[in-house]
């Protein structure tokens, strides 16, 4: 997968990502998407987990990952991809970006590129986001990108230890594959 915007390139991941991410991972400010300060331990069984998913590319099947490049400046800045959630049985958007980059209206640029091609590339109706309530910068990206807030509620994710309350959102394709 290769797509490009003005500033940014999106790609399938790659060995060597996997640094790149821990790296980003040790400020906390990922812990909210699963990579904590500690996932240095476990990122080589995670990068071979997700070129097999990758290489499988089917967003039903679990996650696909892709990576965040900044052109001017060849640096991977983040991650942008699908994951499954089997309990309401629909495929979500999941993004992260370093703190480095954040606030510079990147994330916006790469969800808006990511859903028209995850639209032209599956059979899917739609996409949903669901963010904590709390992580106000995440939810007002969905937004900006298109995202309709369709409910809060509480919710367990699968890596949280806790219900919380979140925002479900939804954008709806006009195409597929």
């Amino acid at each position: 997968m290769w797509l490009e915007t003005n500033r940014l390139i999106i790609r399938s991941i790659q060995r060597g990502d996997e640094i790149i991410f821990s790296g980003m991972s040790q400020d906390g400010s990922l812990s909210q998407v699963g990579f904590d300060a500690n996932c240095s331990e476990w990122i080589n069984d995670w990068i071979e987990e997700a070129l097999k998913l990758t290489n499988n590319d089917n967003p039903r099947e679990n996650y696909i990952p892709c990576t965040v490049i900044l052109k001017e400046t060849e640096e991977v800045i983040g991650s942008v991809g699908s994951t499954y959630y089997e309990d309401v049985d629909k495929v979500g958007i999941c993004y992260f970006i370093g703190t480095p980059f954040r606030k510079k209206g990147y994330m916006t640029e790469v969800i808006n590129a990511y859903v028209q091609f995850f639209f032209k590339q599956y059979s899917e109706s739609e996409i949903i986001a669901t963010i904590l309530d709390a992580n106000t910068p995440s939810w007002k990206v969905a937004e900006k990108s298109g995202f309709k807030l369709i409910e809060k509620k509480m919710y367990k994710d699968i890596d949280d230890e806790k219900e919380e309350l979140y925002r479900f959102y939804v954008i709806r394709g006009h195409e597929g594959k």
